[in-house]
């Protein structure tokens, strides 16, 4: 095939783990779920997402499932009633999955 300009060179990184990440952040109601979060000041239940959001229950666990599994939230089981907490790790892990896609130095 003939060019029409120079090569670039492509990312050869293998990104399935950045993808994973991104995939979990890919539902609106994940995003919600997720920024509400990162601001209560402490855990909050699984009952409280099923009356905040217009799912049912076993939505709204599936999707703090796909979260958990992720790494982004963490969560204790009380009773019958799951509380969940963002990881502590999460935001330091959705900056280097940022960081290593767009690099500061694409950003002049």
């Amino acid at each position: 095939m003939q060019r029409c300009c120079p090569p670039a060179e492509v990312d050869a990184v293998d990104r399935t783990e950045d993808a994973g990440l991104f995939k979990a952040l890919g539902d609106p109601h994940r995003l919600t779920m997720l920024a509400t979060l990162a601001r209560a000041e402490d855990e909050v239940c699984v009952c409280d997402f099923t009356s905040a959001l217009p799912l049912n229950q076993p939505t709204v666990s599936h999707h703090l499932k796909i979260l958990r599994d992720a790494g982004l939230v963490t969560c204790e089981r009380r009773g019958t009633w799951v509380y969940y907490r963002l990881a502590a790790s999460a935001k330091m892990r959705i900056d280097a999955s940022l960081s290593a896609l767009i690099p500061e130095k694409a950003l002049v």
